[in-house]
């Protein structure tokens, strides 16, 4: 193994350095939120002394702080389209705030929406949504609208945040657009409609656990006065003061929605459907062109606006004190932070030792499926990147997949239910992070309510346990 001085490293790392960054982080997480908030300062804290573990490591191997920074650069030039997604998602927010777009879903889905059942309204309406191939213009869109209902209503909002989350992952999972369906399916050679056909075996059971839990938390949710007649609530005339409702308002998603179709970049949609939001706001709403600008760099402020010199409520000002740039600062250094971590781990041959021993103990279709998730879990949670996941964890196991006789499409389904729909789970990553600042629900908060999410781990695993008694859920690969 080359290293940054030029020598050679003869020994390789042991498996108890390389999960020390791994033990770092776990017991930091545990120890320090005894005591602090568990928010995004606290994570860069985590993250930052988890990487100088690391570094430890990687520089008792010869490494050197110029060679995590260029492991460390590389990682995040491989990001750079989802942090562009990120800082567009920002400007969208603002901008949709700013032309009246999500508080005009907000107006109407409080009267629309049955209270009752606004989670799994939330659920449904997100997983349509993103059919179109992207859990992250599902939930920054329609679920950026949803959660304000929720706010509204005073309805549970980690619950809720909870079931946008899964219904985002529901639809972009089994969608033929999504990136990271093609790419799992790319990286474990598997055909791209046998991989989807083959994932309805942990996301159908796990769509029908999600959906009964939804439903279920409709049946035990308490009722307040205001949400048992939504109509009466009095942000509806706060919204009614400040804004004009009308048809124009929804020109700014529909083209979020055609560009997805069309497989546009996001960043690019993103971009074109907030200049035209901006537009709106100066035309329809007749806002000044400086707050558009404020809107889009630090974030719409409802006290930009007048509302007939009414002073805003504390509820109408949550609801419309969001989006710009700015408010995914934070974001942006926990994934520099994250990158630290996961360049000197690279460097030090941790994250390879971690991934080939967990293949050391795979005997049987169970031990393999569970290596697979055990590596996904670990690669995405290091690397923040699914795409660059899938295609090492396929590449690792795709040989192994096949000598067990086993269809690569169970390869594939594997990576889907760990890389790519538990990354969002992780309060680190990158889709952890951006589904936490645009819904504004903590990670810890809303992941256990995302049951879509993590069942299609506990049906996989599930599956891959009780195959040689049931047959059920495996595809072996065809006898030539």
């Amino acid at each position: 193994m080359a290293v940054g001085d030029g020598t050679n490293i003869k020994k390789d790392i042991s498996l108890l350095e390389a999960t020390a960054p791994l033990i770092t982080m776990l017991a930091s997480l545990i120890i320090g939120g005894m005591f602090i908030p568990v928010n995004a300062e606290f994570l860069i804290v985590v993250l930052l002394f988890s990487a100088i573990v690391a570094g430890i490591s990687a520089r008792r191997f010869g490494f050197g702080w110029k060679d995590i920074q260029k492991s460390t650069g590389d990682k995040i030039s491989y990001a750079l389209p989802a942090v562009l997604i990120l800082l567009s998602i920002g400007i969208l927010i603002g901008s949709w705030m700013y032309s009246g777009t999500i508080p005009m879903l907000v107006y109407y889905g409080i009267q629309l929406v049955n209270p009752e059942y606004i989670v799994l309204t939330a659920f449904l309406v997100t997983a349509v949504m993103s059919l179109t191939g992207s859990s992250w213009a599902a939930a920054g869109t329609i679920g950026v609208a949803l959660i304000g209902v929720a706010a509204a209503m005073e309805a549970p909002m980690a619950a809720t945040a909870g079931a946008i989350v899964s219904g985002a992952y529901f639809g972009d999972k089994l969608s033929p657009l999504s990136d990271s369906t093609n790419v799992c399916a790319l990286g474990a050679g598997a055909n791209l409609y046998d991989h989807i056909r083959h994932m309805l075996y942990t996301a159908g059971p796990s769509f029908v656990v999600a959906f009964t839990v939804y439903l279920f938390v409709g049946f035990f949710t308490d009722i307040s006065e205001m949400m048992a007649d939504p109509s009466s609530s009095p942000i509806l005339g706060e919204l009614e003061q400040i804004y004009t409702f009308s048809w124009i308002l929804m020109l700014p998603p529909l083209i979020v929605i055609v560009g997805t179709f069309k497989r546009y970049e996001a960043a690019l949609a993103m971009g074109v459907s907030s200049i035209v939001a901006i537009i709106v706001g100066l035309t329809v709403q007749d806002f000044s062109a400086i707050n558009a600008l404020k809107s889009a760099i630090v974030g719409f402020n409802g006290n930009m606006v007048g509302g007939d010199g009414a002073e805003h409520s504390d509820m109408l000002l949550m609801l419309l004190n969001r989006g710009g740039i700015y408010s995914m600062s934070n974001t942006l250094i926990l994934i520099i932070s994250a990158f630290l971590l996961a360049g000197a781990m690279d460097l030090s041959g941790a994250l390879s030792k971690l991934l080939h021993s967990m293949l050391q103990f795979v005997n049987s279709i169970f031990s393999l499926i569970a290596a697979t998730l055990a590596s996904g879990i670990v690669m995405v949670g290091m690397t923040s990147h699914n795409s660059v996941s899938a295609l090492i964890v396929g590449g690792l196991f795709e040989d192994s997949y096949k000598e067990q006789g086993l269809a690569t499409v169970n390869l594939s389904r594997s990576m889907e239910d760990s890389i790519t729909i538990l990354e969002s789970l992780m309060p680190w990553t990158v889709s952890g992070m951006y589904m936490a600042v645009t819904l504004g629900v903590p990670t810890v908060e809303l992941a256990p309510w995302a049951v879509f999410n993590y069942c299609g781990l506990l049906f996989s695993l599930l599956i891959a346990a009780t195959y040689k008694y049931t047959g059920f859920g495996i595809k072996m690969l065809e006898k030539e």
